[in-house]
């Protein structure tokens, strides 16, 4: 009988237990609300555990298996943002279909009993294209983004409501599993304009979010710019930030409102031609155990990055960096879907925080992962042998004013005149080749500023004179978003200080679809020294994940049966492609690469395993050439000063203003009685005190800067993300200095200097002088 007992005891706790693990599973009505001091699920109290991961960078057929991944680690929420330009790629045709189906992927979560936060923007950053809006908004030349613009407003009302279409019904009133809505998405870092995010949360609830809370994230340092009194107020911060210090004025604000970080950073992203990125899996871990033990709900950010596929990937400005199309971000849970040693750490952690006879399920399998034997048989179709037909204008314009969103467009014109002197192309945006009568004579990287072109000798009348340019994803983070593609301006030639716009151009859009770039003259041949389109098949006896090496390959991009994979470059730090197994096929396989560089060899082999952190490029790391020092001796400083110990903004005045264009910060000790000197953010200010446009700021020199251990090169002082620092080799003594050009001259009246995260503020500077000239300083 004991046995017996024992037997139905022990069922009857297991049951118990997968009743509570998986309560949102059931198709019940439930409520969420914040309570005082804590969420409240059903009334109960509960911390939220959310682990972010995105639908599109993630196979269709992957997601079931990326949800478990996350119940396993510990989490109970999935929290996700709503891809916008993703939906309605063209203006008003939307798309919920496929890897698009955002309600069946949150009803997968609710299979697994995970809840589901939304975040639906209409901006999401996500280091997404274009910050996730659509690029035909920029077709309307004066439109305003993020802002009462009307047409803006029109579109975002119409985009929230499909939204709501979807998702609104699976609200956890409605017996579904979402418990919370976001409101737009980091503003603060924009601007100040609460009558906006007013009308965003208005068209939030005019599409049915009701029944939930909704909240706003921000940083701890720009929250209260547009706190709104009727929504919940998050913070979002980075692995090692001082905890008590990014809630200390939200507490101060709303004592009794639950606390939670709506994006804890796991990782970082990469960029093109910089190092991989990686953060520190015990930092990560003890950031959430600090949370945890003051009930402090988080949302891990990310906790699967994924790939960002095709075209999607954003950029960073200032200054100009677009994004690697892995979004590995060291993740907990890798770009394959593997389990990560920081994965078993915060599980480890995790599992320590589950009520009482609790246990977390085991995690799902990886899918299996093959190799492929290097593809080398190709045919070619060269690219200006197969140009689409062309539209014609006089002065050129943006990408956008052709009815054109991605890939490459070519501006060509015949010249009516020998000319000579050099080429200015106003502005370029992104990577532009330029050929004379088919012959290379340079290229330009807007990430290096470069938008001119010395001719080295005079091209005659009847030259025929092109210019690819390449778009490499729309800027997703601030003013920049307004973010035109192509050639935005003019093209000129300036000779003797004179400029001559050049005109009556035929232009050619080549867009990335696999429509497009499929439908081509293929025919058997070498490789081309130019751009040119490559196709090849090759044979599978099974499938399995894979990593296509793309290290012989300069730059573009790859479509395998009928699925943009992604770019690749040849600087790095990326070389290989994720492969997921389900989109390759038993038999024969189809593969396009677009070159527009052109390759050392056209092969490619699919590897086990990544290759994220090869950096091939020869551009500096550091701002200093070898040997150059500055030289203040003979320069009066503007200001001299001393700064607090602790975290958080300080702003200093000026006793009066001082008129110039170069900034030099020189700082002579620190706090921590070391060598190292380190800033997150700075700011100048103008005559009235507002922080000048960093949008053409630009590094002259820096002293030291460490390349080793992280990218904490000196433009992270100015690139508006605060989880990144600008900091010096611990073997360089004191003084230390940074030499910034602001681009034009201000009366400058101060300076806002923003110190690293974490707890102490390692590196924080303490004594300093400022100065500021009209013209260079002397090295």
């Amino acid at each position: 009988m004991k046995r017996v007992a024992s037997i139905a005891l022990s069922f009857f706790l297991a049951i118990s237990m997968v009743g509570s693990l998986s309560s949102c599973s059931q198709k019940t009505t439930g409520t969420f609300e914040a309570g005082k001091g804590t969420f409240l699920l059903n009334g109960d109290s509960m911390v939220v555990k959310a682990a972010e991961i995105h639908y599109p960078r993630i196979p269709e057929p992957y997601w079931e298996q990326r949800i478990e991944s996350c119940k396993a680690l510990g989490m109970n929420t999935i929290c996700l943002y709503v891809f916008w330009n993703l939906h309605e790629q063209e203006e008003g045709k939307f798309d919920f279909t496929g890897n698009k189906d955002i309600a069946k992927f949150c009803r997968l979560a609710q299979k697994h009993g995970m809840y589901v936060i939304v975040r639906p923007g209409p901006y999401v950053c996500a280091e997404w294209e274009m910050g996730g809006l659509p690029w035909w908004l920029l077709k309307k030349q004066d439109v305003q983004l993020r802002s009462l613009d009307p047409y803006y407003m029109e579109r975002v009302g119409i985009f929230m409501k499909e939204v709501g279409k979807q998702l609104a019904d699976l609200q956890i009133t409605r017996g579904g599993n979402i418990i919370m809505v976001q409101v737009e998405n980091e503003f603060g870092s924009y601007g100040t304009d609460k009558p906006y995010v007013s009308a965003i949360r208005d068209l939030v609830r005019e599409a049915g979010f009701t029944d939930v809370p909704l909240f706003q994230c921000d940083w701890s340092s720009n929250f209260t710019n547009n706190a709104l009194d009727d929504l919940l107020w998050t913070v979002n911060f980075g692995t090692g930030a001082n905890i008590e210090q990014q809630f200390k004025k939200l507490k101060e604000l709303r004592p009794e409102t639950p606390l939670m970080c709506s994006e804890f950073w796991s990782g970082w992203f990469d960029h093109w031609g910089r190092k991989h990125e990686t953060r520190d899996a015990a930092t990560m871990v003890s950031g959430i155990k600090d949370m945890l033990d003051r009930n402090i709900s988080f949302s891990l950010y990310m906790t699967h990055g994924g790939t960002t596929f095709g075209w999607w990937g954003g950029a960073n400005n200032p200054a100009y960096s677009a994004m690697c199309s892995s979004y590995d971000y060291d993740a907990p849970i890798s770009e394959a879907g593997w389990l990560t040693p920081k994965y078993y750490q915060l599980r480890d952690l995790l599992q320590q925080y589950l009520p009482a006879g609790q246990t977390l399920p085991e995690p799902p399998e990886a899918f299996p992962v093959i190799e492929v034997p290097a593809i080398t048989e190709w045919e070619v179709a060269p690219l200006f042998d197969n140009l689409p037909e062309p539209k014609q204008t006089g002065s050129v314009k943006p990408m956008e004013q052709f009815d054109q969103g991605w890939g490459s467009i070519l501006y060509r014109t015949t010249l009516k005149e020998d000319i000579e002197g050099t080429l200015h192309l106003d502005e370029m945006h992104d990577w532009a080749q330029v050929f004379a009568d088919g012959q290379l004579l340079g290229r330009l990287d807007r990430r290096q500023g470069e938008f001119t072109l010395p001719l080295k000798s005079p091209l005659k009348k009847g030259t025929k004179l092109d210019i690819l340019v390449e778009a490499m994803g729309r800027v997703n983070f601030d003013k920049s978003i307004h973010d035109r593609k192509g050639i935005t301006e003019k093209v000129e030639i300036i000779s003797d200080g004179q400029a001559t716009e050049l005109k009556d151009w035929s232009v050619y859009n080549l867009p990335p679809f696999y429509e497009f770039v499929s439908n081509k003259n293929y025919q058997k041949g070498q490789a081309v020294n130019g751009p040119a389109y490559y196709r090849a098949t090759f044979h599978l006896d099974k499938t399995g994940d894979t990593f296509l090496d793309m290290q012989t390959w300069g730059k573009g991009m790859v479509w395998v049966n009928g699925h943009a994979m992604g770019r690749f470059w040849e600087i790095g730090p990326q070389q290989t492609l994720y492969m997921p197994g389900c989109w390759l096929k038993e038999g024969e396989n189809e593969i396009i690469v677009l070159d527009l560089k052109g390759p050392a060899e056209t092969k490619v082999v699919g590897l086990e395993k990544p290759i994220l952190d090869m950096l091939r490029t020869q551009a500096p790391e550091t701002h200093r050439k070898d040997g150059q020092a500055l030289k203040l001796n003979a320069e009066k400083p503007a200001h001299k000063g001393t700064f607090k110990p602790g975290n958080g903004w300080q702003e200093v005045k000026f006793a009066a203003p001082v008129q110039g264009r170069y900034f030099c910060l020189n700082a002579t000790s620190n706090y921590d009685g070391n060598n190292i000197a380190s800033i997150a953010e700075f700011d100048v200010l103008d005559a009235n005190g507002k922080p000048v446009s960093r949008e053409n700021w630009k590094i002259v020199y820096a002293d030291s800067e460490e390349t080793r251990s992280g990218n904490r090169t000196a433009d992270k002082i100015f690139d508006l993300q605060e989880s990144t620092f600008w900091q010096t080799v611990d073997n360089t003594a004191f003084p230390h200095q940074v030499v910034i050009d602001l681009g034009k001259e201000y009366n400058v009246s101060g300076f806002r200097m923003l110190p690293r995260a974490e707890k102490g503020a390692p590196g924080l500077i303490k004594d300093y002088a400022i100065y500021v000239k009209t013209n260079d300083f002397k090295y």
